[in-house]
Protein backbone atom coordinates (compact mmCIF):
# COMPACT_ATOMS: atom_id res chain seq x y z
CA UNK A 1 0.00 0.00 0.00
CA UNK A 2 1.33 3.30 -0.77
CA UNK A 3 0.33 5.86 1.63
CA UNK A 4 1.19 9.32 1.77
CA UNK A 5 3.31 9.54 5.40
CA UNK A 6 6.05 7.62 6.72
CA UNK A 7 4.67 6.90 9.85
CA UNK A 8 1.40 6.53 12.43
CA UNK A 9 1.36 7.82 15.78
CA UNK A 10 -1.70 6.96 17.89
CA UNK A 11 -2.71 9.39 20.88
CA UNK A 12 -5.12 8.93 23.81
CA UNK A 13 -5.78 8.46 27.41
CA UNK A 14 -3.97 5.17 29.03
CA UNK A 15 -6.69 2.25 27.94
CA UNK A 16 -7.35 3.43 24.81
CA UNK A 17 -5.69 0.30 23.42
CA UNK A 18 -2.92 2.81 21.94
CA UNK A 19 -0.48 -0.12 22.28
CA UNK A 20 -2.82 -2.91 20.99
CA UNK A 21 -4.46 -1.34 18.13
CA UNK A 22 -0.80 -0.20 17.24
CA UNK A 23 0.33 -3.53 16.98
CA UNK A 24 -2.20 -4.84 15.15
CA UNK A 25 -2.30 -1.95 12.96
CA UNK A 26 1.54 -1.89 11.81
CA UNK A 27 0.95 -6.33 11.39
CA UNK A 28 -1.98 -5.35 9.15
CA UNK A 29 0.39 -2.68 7.31
CA UNK A 30 3.85 -4.78 7.23
CA UNK A 31 5.34 -1.95 9.33
CA UNK A 32 6.85 -1.88 12.45
CA UNK A 33 5.55 -1.00 15.72
CA UNK A 34 6.98 1.12 19.05
CA UNK A 35 5.26 1.52 22.04
CA UNK A 36 6.99 5.17 23.88
CA UNK A 37 6.43 3.09 27.08
CA UNK A 38 7.77 0.00 26.14
CA UNK A 39 11.22 1.62 24.13
CA UNK A 40 11.89 3.64 27.35
CA UNK A 41 11.38 0.76 30.10
CA UNK A 42 14.09 -1.08 27.55
CA UNK A 43 16.54 2.01 27.61
CA UNK A 44 16.48 2.62 31.32
CA UNK A 45 16.17 -1.26 32.63
CA UNK A 46 13.24 0.27 34.66
CA UNK A 47 9.75 -0.24 35.23
CA UNK A 48 7.40 2.94 34.52
CA UNK A 49 5.85 2.69 37.81
CA UNK A 50 9.58 2.73 39.28
CA UNK A 51 10.55 5.63 36.98
CA UNK A 52 7.82 7.48 38.07
CA UNK A 53 8.41 6.30 41.83
CA UNK A 54 11.74 7.40 41.94
CA UNK A 55 12.54 10.11 39.41
CA UNK A 56 8.73 11.83 39.65
CA UNK A 57 6.20 12.31 36.43
CA UNK A 58 8.70 15.45 35.70
CA UNK A 59 12.13 12.93 35.53
CA UNK A 60 9.78 10.56 33.47
CA UNK A 61 8.29 13.17 31.21
CA UNK A 62 12.23 14.17 30.00
CA UNK A 63 13.13 10.62 29.32
CA UNK A 64 9.72 10.06 27.34
CA UNK A 65 10.32 13.23 25.21
CA UNK A 66 13.93 11.42 24.00
CA UNK A 67 12.45 8.27 23.40
CA UNK A 68 9.50 10.15 21.69
CA UNK A 69 12.05 12.06 19.37
CA UNK A 70 14.19 9.49 18.40
CA UNK A 71 11.30 6.73 17.18
CA UNK A 72 9.36 10.35 15.31
CA UNK A 73 12.07 9.92 12.63
CA UNK A 74 11.61 6.28 11.60
CA UNK A 75 10.01 5.47 8.83
CA UNK A 76 7.05 2.26 8.23
CA UNK A 77 6.41 2.61 11.82
CA UNK A 78 3.39 2.83 13.77
CA UNK A 79 3.72 4.49 17.17
CA UNK A 80 1.46 4.36 20.55
CA UNK A 81 2.77 7.39 22.53
CA UNK A 82 2.13 7.49 26.33
CA UNK A 83 -0.96 8.84 27.04
CA UNK A 84 0.29 12.07 28.59
CA UNK A 85 3.38 12.70 25.35
CA UNK A 86 1.00 14.92 23.15
CA UNK A 87 0.04 17.01 26.25
CA UNK A 88 2.36 19.80 26.22
CA UNK A 89 1.79 22.93 23.87
CA UNK A 90 3.35 22.38 20.27
CA UNK A 91 3.75 18.94 20.34
CA UNK A 92 0.94 17.56 18.25
CA UNK A 93 1.66 21.02 16.17
CA UNK A 94 5.36 20.07 15.59
CA UNK A 95 4.88 16.99 13.79
CA UNK A 96 6.78 16.14 10.69
CA UNK A 97 4.19 16.95 7.73
CA UNK A 98 4.84 12.91 7.11
CA UNK A 99 3.61 11.68 10.22
CA UNK A 100 -0.56 10.60 10.70
CA UNK A 101 -1.35 11.40 14.14
CA UNK A 102 -4.74 9.36 15.16
CA UNK A 103 -6.79 10.03 18.45
CA UNK A 104 -7.78 6.83 19.85
CA UNK A 105 -11.22 7.99 21.91
CA UNK A 106 -12.55 6.03 24.48
CA UNK A 107 -15.07 6.18 27.44
CA UNK A 108 -13.26 6.66 30.71
CA UNK A 109 -14.98 4.02 32.50
CA UNK A 110 -14.04 1.45 29.09
CA UNK A 111 -10.63 2.48 29.43
CA UNK A 112 -9.98 1.97 33.88
CA UNK A 113 -11.74 -1.42 32.89
CA UNK A 114 -9.09 -2.39 30.68
CA UNK A 115 -6.02 -1.09 32.68
CA UNK A 116 -7.50 -3.30 35.31
CA UNK A 117 -6.39 -6.16 32.95
CA UNK A 118 -3.37 -4.92 31.56
CA UNK A 119 -0.37 -6.13 32.94
CA UNK A 120 1.59 -2.77 32.95
CA UNK A 121 0.79 -0.59 36.66
CA UNK A 122 -0.31 2.51 35.66
CA UNK A 123 0.83 5.66 38.63
CA UNK A 124 -1.39 8.06 37.25
CA UNK A 125 -4.32 5.49 38.37
CA UNK A 126 -2.98 4.19 41.29
CA UNK A 127 -5.57 6.27 42.91
CA UNK A 128 -9.33 5.77 45.08
CA UNK A 129 -11.03 6.79 42.36
CA UNK A 130 -9.71 5.80 39.30
CA UNK A 131 -12.33 6.17 36.64
CA UNK A 132 -13.12 9.87 38.23
CA UNK A 133 -9.01 10.84 37.95
CA UNK A 134 -9.11 9.42 34.27
CA UNK A 135 -12.13 11.68 33.44
CA UNK A 136 -10.53 14.58 34.86
CA UNK A 137 -7.69 13.55 32.77
CA UNK A 138 -8.90 13.41 29.49
CA UNK A 139 -10.82 16.32 30.23
CA UNK A 140 -7.36 18.33 30.36
CA UNK A 141 -6.07 16.46 27.08
CA UNK A 142 -8.77 16.47 24.93
CA UNK A 143 -7.94 19.66 23.52
CA UNK A 144 -4.77 17.98 22.93
CA UNK A 145 -5.43 14.56 21.30
CA UNK A 146 -7.77 16.72 19.12
CA UNK A 147 -5.29 18.25 17.47
CA UNK A 148 -4.79 14.25 15.59
CA UNK A 149 -5.26 14.66 12.03
CA UNK A 150 -8.31 11.01 12.43
CA UNK A 151 -10.44 10.30 15.54
CA UNK A 152 -11.03 6.68 15.79
CA UNK A 153 -13.66 5.31 18.30
CA UNK A 154 -12.41 2.66 20.48
CA UNK A 155 -15.40 1.04 21.28
CA UNK A 156 -16.12 -1.62 24.06
CA UNK A 157 -18.02 -4.18 22.21
CA UNK A 158 -15.00 -4.12 19.34
CA UNK A 159 -11.91 -6.24 19.32
CA UNK A 160 -8.78 -4.06 19.20
CA UNK A 161 -8.14 -6.74 15.60
CA UNK A 162 -11.75 -4.95 14.70
CA UNK A 163 -10.22 -1.19 15.04
CA UNK A 164 -7.42 -2.21 13.43
CA UNK A 165 -8.94 -3.06 10.10
CA UNK A 166 -11.31 -0.18 10.36
CA UNK A 167 -7.89 2.13 10.44
CA UNK A 168 -6.37 -0.10 8.07
CA UNK A 169 -9.48 -0.07 5.54
CA UNK A 170 -9.58 3.68 5.91
CA UNK A 171 -6.00 4.04 5.49
CA UNK A 172 -6.16 2.19 1.83
CA UNK A 173 -9.07 4.63 1.08
CA UNK A 174 -7.16 7.43 1.84
CA UNK A 175 -3.89 5.75 0.16
CA UNK A 176 -4.17 7.61 -3.00
CA UNK A 177 -4.12 11.60 -1.76
CA UNK A 178 -1.12 13.11 -1.83
CA UNK A 179 -1.00 14.54 1.55
CA UNK A 180 -2.59 13.56 4.94
CA UNK A 181 -6.23 14.78 5.80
Amino acid sequence: MDLPFRRILIVGIMGSGKSTVGRRLARELGWVFRDFDEVLEEEVGKPIARIFAEEGEAGFRVREAEVAESLLSLDRVVLASGGGWPCFPGRMESLAPDTLAIWLRVDPSAAVERVGRGYRRRPLLEVPEPEGTLRALLEERTAYYALAHWTEESRGEESPADVARRLARRLRNESGRTSIP
